[in-house]
């Protein structure tokens, strides 16, 4: 049976993200095959990264970034 085991859980953390560029190199980030399929990466979408691992990156699909995620103010600069 499918989705047998699934539980929701909240993030305790905050995500560090900013928006997807053109300039993005392909490979630079993760990019799942269901949001290749929805034409991403595109305007719009983010990309958002580990904070202890500046190299572990990956998309953040617009819809899913808009119904899910909230700016923290203050915003800070994370680099």
């Amino acid at each position: 049976m499918q989705g047998t085991g699934w539980k929701k859980y909240r993030r305790p953390g905050i995500t560090e993200m900013r928006p997807w560029v053109p300039a993005d190199r392909a490979g630079s980030f993760s990019l799942s095959a269901a949001d290749a399929e929805n034409g991403s990466p595109k305007p719009g979408d983010m990309i958002a990264r580990n904070p202890r691992n500046h190299n572990d990156r990956w998309l953040v699909a617009a819809a899913y970034f808009f119904a899910n995620f909230s700016l923290v103010e203050p915003d800070y600069d994370t680099d």
